[in-house]
């Protein structure tokens, strides 16, 4: 005998309902804007607990812009002296270090670089 499902024998969960590929079992990503800690990010915190997410109106696309409930106008971000990283990732000019480490390796080494132009000047030595 089969066990007694409430959602029915061929009901299952649907599939868009399923977490996208590669996000599973993680968390949400940082998200800074260029280099620098954004207000958006799902790790920026306010110690006073008065960031605000709110949503406006931009040329009929809705826009997500951070508020200050404290000082009732917009988040200044990493400048705030109340602002934090809840993963510490804020360093004290303002940037994000998941974005530099990113960056960093984005770029490549003088050695690379020189190995390379190297084995070119090799080959066209050759023919």
């Amino acid at each position: 005998m089969s066990t007694y499902n409430p959602r029915g024998p061929y009901r299952r969960r649907p599939r868009h309902h399923r977490e996208p590929r590669g996000e599973q079992g993680r968390g949400p990503r940082p998200r800074p804007m260029g280099d620098k800690c954004s207000p958006l990010c799902p790790y920026f915190r306010c110690q006073k607990n008065a960031l605000r997410i709110e949503v406006q109106q931009y040329k009929g696309r809705p826009i997500k812009v951070p508020m200050c409930a404290w000082i009732g106008d917009k988040c200044i971000g990493a400048q705030c002296r109340f602002a934090y990283c809840e993963l510490r990732a804020m360093l004290p000019d303002g940037r994000c270090r998941f974005a530099v480490m990113a960056k960093a390796k984005k770029e490549k080494s003088f050695e690379d670089e020189l190995m390379e132009m190297d084995k070119e000047f090799d080959l066209e030595d050759k023919f």
